[in-house]
């Protein structure tokens, strides 16, 4: 689908509309110009208070649609932050006159941002009362009562769990990436390399990284800064030997200031074609009980389409070896969505996850990243429709309230099926801190290792500048010590 934009000529506009049009259309492109398919004319007006309209007209029926909405835009200093409202004015016409011409209602209404309850934590701590914080998310954002209650009740776990959540700017976490697994998922887009012939990139990386962790320590040692969490990502971090585990996990320790007091430790596991004993037991030895076993489905030909080469039952092998082997707080991810996967596949998925009862549970909705394997072969994976995805995550909310869990974190991604979202649910006392921080951007996470992200949050400003480590291993290996000169200076700048 192409739609036309008239009137409405800014640039600035392009990505957004495009956005929001890619939520109705699957294939949808926007271009300025006169005639077309499908035409919308925007028009925008006045200064203090902006007015923006929309007409929708369909050339072969003749039918139109138009809506209107205005914001008050004095209490913005900056043109940037202008802009922003001028865009939110915007995107609720363009919103809603697609809605009325397609009759699909969007139930995140104009959000197509990664972190919804983010806007929620705002809006209450500028002062706001419940109510009246809803009723903004309803009235200005077009959203649901049924997402803006999700996030209410997201909002009161994370401040159960972290009374303290809005004072962790003074502290940091630690995000430590492993770029390697045993084979690379379809809809994967993070650094993960095969490890297979691969262990002098595999020793060259360690080596990188057991210096970043060094003058990290160091910097925050020196600055008396304490670390709130500490998470183990990639890749997947058990793809290393269970000697590389432990010198990497004794590094840790020894170079970052108070380890016993960090409030937890995480190590992605996900593989479980990576556990053993013999890592098993390095957990244990550095009291490391937080992991997390992502069996994504349980039916045997989504795994084999997909690229994941371990069987359903290794799955179920691995997470009771675990558990027998002192593993006590389990994460495990499903995937809503996965190739030829539907209701009934789902349901199965969950009855299986029944049988564990991990202490919690992420239930991710499938998105077509723009650089992962399947999204560049999409015809070739075919999944459930529009309809179909929804009833999915109905089940799997009903399923984690029968079952004791409860929602704790949120997120979304672009080309997420069904314009849904990514809920974490877990046993009440057993979420997982560092989800928690890293989704809401309370304090500074400091990533570490080939293909990790820093997110610095200024702990007065709240400003946040991002930096990134070279995701494959040799511009790593060539470059690390440049990499975390890069991170000590703006640390020394945050901190000073």
């Amino acid at each position: 689908m192409q739609i036309t934009i008239q009137q409405l000529q800014d640039e600035r506009f392009l990505r957004p509309l495009q956005l929001i049009g890619s939520l109705f259309f699957e294939e949808c492109t926007i271009v300025f110009g006169e005639d077309g398919e499908l035409t919308v004319a925007i028009h925008i007006e006045g200064e203090e208070e902006v007015t923006a309209s929309a007409v929708l007209m369909e050339a072969a029926t003749g039918k139109t649609y138009s809506a209107s909405f205005s914001k008050d835009v004095t209490s913005f200093e900056t043109e940037k932050e202008r802009f922003k409202q001028v865009k939110h004015v915007v995107s609720y016409v363009y919103l809603s006159v697609l809605q009325q011409f397609t009759g699909i209602e969007q139930k995140w209404g104009i959000l197509t941002g990664v972190r919804p309850t983010k806007l929620l934590h705002k809006k209450l701590q500028s002062g706001l009362s419940q109510e009246e914080a809803h009723r903004q998310l309803r009235d200005e954002y077009l959203i649901h009562d049924e997402k803006i209650e999700l996030m209410q009740r997201i909002i009161d776990r994370q401040l159960a769990v972290v009374p303290d959540l809005y004072n962790l700017k003074q502290e940091v976490s630690i995000y430590i990436g492993i770029p390697f697994c045993p084979t690379k998922c379809a809809y994967c887009t993070f650094p993960a390399y095969a490890i297979n012939g691969r262990q002098g990139s595999v020793d060259s990386f360690l080596g990188g990284l057991h210096y970043e962790i060094r003058e990290v320590g160091k910097f925050l040692k020196d600055k008396g800064i304490k670390i709130t969490t500490v998470y183990y990502g990639g890749g997947t971090p058990t793809s290393i030997t269970a000697e590389e585990m432990d010198m990497l996990y004794e590094e840790v320790y020894e170079a970052f200031p108070d380890v016993k007091n960090i409030r937890e430790v995480t190590v992605e596991a996900g593989r479980p074609d990576t556990i053993t004993p013999a890592k098993l037991d390095v957990l244990n030895k550095w009291n490391i009980d937080r992991i997390s076993i992502n069996p994504q489905s349980y039916h045997q030909e989504t795994l084999k389409a997909i690229g994941r080469h371990h069987t359903v039952e290794e799955t179920i092998e691995k997470y009771h070896l675990a558990r027998s082997m002192g593993m006590n707080n389990i994460n495990m991810d499903l995937i809503i969505g996965l190739p030829g996967e539907g209701l009934d596949i789902f349901h199965h998925t969950l009855a299986e996850t029944e049988k564990l009862m991990p202490e919690s549970l992420t239930v991710h909705t499938l998105s077509f990243k723009r650089a992962s394997e399947m999204t560049q072969n999409k015809r070739k994976y075919k999944v459930a429709s529009r309809e179909e995805i929804t009833e999915m995550m109905y089940a799997a909310e009903d399923w984690t309230k029968e079952n004791g869990y409860v929602p704790y974190y949120l997120y979304r991604q672009k080309n997420i099926l069904g314009n849904l979202e990514n809920v974490g649910y877990a046993m009440p006392g057993q979420e997982s801190i560092y989800n928690i921080v890293i989704m809401e951007e309370v304090q500074t996470i400091i990533g570490l290792g080939c293909g990790a992200s820093s997110k610095f949050i200024h702990p007065e400003t709240g400003v946040i500048t991002q930096f990134s480590n070279p995701k494959d291993p040799k511009s790593y290996n060539d470059n690390y010590m440049k990499y975390t000169e890069d991170k000590l200076k703006i640390l020394s700048e945050l901190f000073a």
